[in-house]
């Protein structure tokens, strides 16, 4: 799973609401350009809107980075978002659908974690947090004959 050698790594500060939606633009434009189909750039941009929120409300900003993923035989894109806040003090609590530290509807974590393949948090109290999200594009079904 290396970078692909054609685009590199963008990085977008997030430190205000606007921020948010140029994350999801950036989010869009790049798994679009990757060959991501619409349900899934929905889903990376549902994932990415819900980790840069909460990498600026519970870790008081940071970055996103944004990274396109060859690895020989499929596409991907990797996600990760980076504070210097004061960490998750439970993360498997944090991880529990329905849990919420600010009022939300307590999907963040756990919902962005059920819209990618891969997802991992690192997280220390007093340290920060990096969460990753990794997708791969996915093939889309072959139309059947006789319909379109």
């Amino acid at each position: 799973m290396q970078p692909s050698g054609q685009a590199s790594a963008t990085s977008v500060p997030i430190g205000s609401d606007a921020d948010l939606a140029w994350v999801r633009q950036q989010v869009r434009q790049c798994a679009a350009a990757l060959g991501f189909g619409l349900v899934q750039q929905t889903k990376l941009v549902t994932a990415a809107s819900e980790l840069a929120r909460n990498t600026l409300v519970h870790g008081g900003g940071g970055h996103a980075e944004i990274t396109p993923l060859d690895n020989g035989r499929a596409r991907g894109l990797r996600m990760s978002f980076v504070d210097s806040g004061p960490g998750i003090r439970d993360l498997e609590l944090a991880m529990t659908d329905g849990y919420t530290s600010g009022g939300g509807l307590g999907l963040g974590l756990s919902g962005a974690r059920r819209l990618v393949q891969e997802f991992s948090v690192d997280t220390e109290p007093g340290r920060g947090t990096t969460v990753t999200a990794v997708a791969w594009v996915t093939q889309v079904p072959a139309s059947r004959s006789g319909l379109g």
